[in-house]
């Protein structure tokens, strides 16, 4: 059977919707569009735009089959969401915002039934970053929501019910800090069987499996063939990793930017114990598409890019950077302190704070979020070529402090949506999946940028 070529992935993030079309020969992306991701205030809590998401996904489809054709479609979104489907398939009740708090009194009471670390590979995180402490927190306050919900489906299988009326779940999703799932033996942690909801949730499907196709009205709505097949999708950072978990058998480390930047280490062996994590620092175990564990650690790089750089960045100079370097001008952790290796640790500038807006305060940061995912890699112990993918992987000086700092090949991915790729390559026989991943790797740096980065290391150290 020939596979599709032309596949569009939805991409729901938590900073922006969009929708990639991917040309499955070429391995590149034919057109991207996107949308911001605002949050609505509620009642009865803060969610997600789901109407406008939809409206705009059906009017890219159609766009982008005019213009190209679209053969398939694939959906990847960010962990951190579920949505509650009524029997009839309606949402049950909105789609919770992950950074709503929730009073002292709930969270107690959900720390009281969250299995432990060692379980589900999954720290605790505050608001409603582990889905298990969502769900809670919506029975909780909505009494007669537990019986108003018929399935419970991960975030980017809504999207694929809304395409085909079928619901499921991922193993990528439940395996991504959901504490629903234990990644060790690849079966439900305690805490679905505790909250009452395990009977609802949809049933586990593979991320390549094909849901359906489309529903007859989303065909005519969008001028697709009516057997245009939707697969089940995969967790958004399991999407970057996805190209390399089947090309590669030697070790290596995958880091997916964006609103987060997460750091996920491939051993090459199957049978490879997880090292020692430490949840304090906010390390974790993935579960990939092949539904094997995998060491991760992350921090929110995309949201402190976008604080300290207050809506003003800036390309800078070899100037800029030379001076950058030689002065020692550093931002120490963290801009973000809730999540990420330096939690409860502040913002602290090493010299005198650059104006906003600044080459000077441009450079500083990409090498602090580059020192930030050098740190998340040692934490899982991660080896061989570093693939970074995302937006900064058309950094430069983020790319050439993280060479820096770990003394490794890091290759950048050559695609501006690196995760759409691997999403794309759900479509693909195991036997057309690329052998080398298309990137480009980066020169080496001069001593100077080894030489900041342990200076760095020692004031973050002095600081802790």
């Amino acid at each position: 059977m020939t596979s599709p070529r032309h596949i569009a992935v939805n991409d729901i993030g938590k900073t922006n919707a969009k929708l990639a079309l991917v040309d499955l020969d070429k391995l590149t992306e034919v057109a991207v569009v996107t949308r911001p991701n605002v949050v609505q205030a509620g009642p009865p809590w803060p969610h997600y735009d789901v109407d406008g998401h939809w409206s705009f996904l059906l009017e890219a489809l159609a766009k982008f089959h005019s213009d190209y054709r679209v053969d398939a479609i694939s959906v990847i979104t960010h962990g951190a969401c579920a949505a509650l489907l009524a029997p009839d398939g309606s949402l049950a009740a909105p789609i919770l915002d992950y950074e709503h708090e929730y009073p002292s009194g709930i969270i107690a009471a959900y720390d009281a039934i969250k299995p432990d670390f060692a379980q589900t590979g999954s720290p605790r995180m505050p608001g409603g970053l582990n889905i298990g402490a969502q769900l809670h927190y919506q029975i909780t306050t909505e009494p007669t929501l537990r019986d108003r919900t018929a399935q419970i489906v991960t975030y980017l299988q809504f999207w694929g019910h809304c395409l085909t009326g079928v619901s499921a779940t991922d193993v990528t999703s439940l395996g991504c800090h959901w504490v629903l799932w234990n990644p060790h033996t690849g079966t439900f942690s305690d805490l679905p069987g505790a909250l009452g909801i395990l009977d609802k949730i949809a049933p586990v499907r593979a991320p390549s499996d094909i849901l359906g196709p489309l529903l007859p009205e989303i065909a005519e709505a969008t001028g697709l063939a009516p057997n245009t097949p939707v697969c089940v999708g995969l967790h958004d950072s399991n999407a970057s990793l996805y190209p390399h978990v089947f090309s590669r058998n030697e070790p290596a480390c995958a880091v997916s930017t964006g609103t987060w930047v997460i750091a996920m280490s491939l051993t090459g062996d199957k049978a490879a114990v997880v090292p020692p994590l430490d949840p304090t620092r906010d390390t974790l175990i993935n579960v990939n598409a092949r539904g094997e564990a995998v060491p991760s650690a992350r921090f929110m790089g995309g949201r402190e890019y976008e604080i300290v750089q207050n809506g003003q960045p800036y390309k800078p100079t070899q100037q800029e950077t030379a001076a950058v370097l030689q002065r020692s001008l550093m931002l120490l952790p963290s801009v973000e302190t809730g999540t990420g290796p330096f939690q409860g640790q502040t913002l602290h500038w090493n010299g005198i704070e650059p104006p906003i807006g600044s080459g000077e305060r441009s450079v500083a940061l990409s090498f602090y979020l580059a020192l930030m995912t050098g740190t998340c890699l040692d934490l899982i112990n991660g080896k061989g070529a570093i693939i970074v993918e995302g937006p900064f992987a058309r950094n430069a000086e983020f790319l050439r402090m993280l060479k820096a700092i770990t003394g490794r090949s890091v290759c950048e991915s050559e695609a501006a949506t690196g995760t759409s790729i691997g999403a794309a390559l759900l479509f693909s026989r195991l036997d057309q999946r690329p052998a080398v991943f298309g990137q480009a790797e980066m020169a080496e740096p001069d001593q100077d940028f080894s030489n900041y980065a342990e200076r760095w290391k020692a004031a973050v150290q002095l600081r802790t």
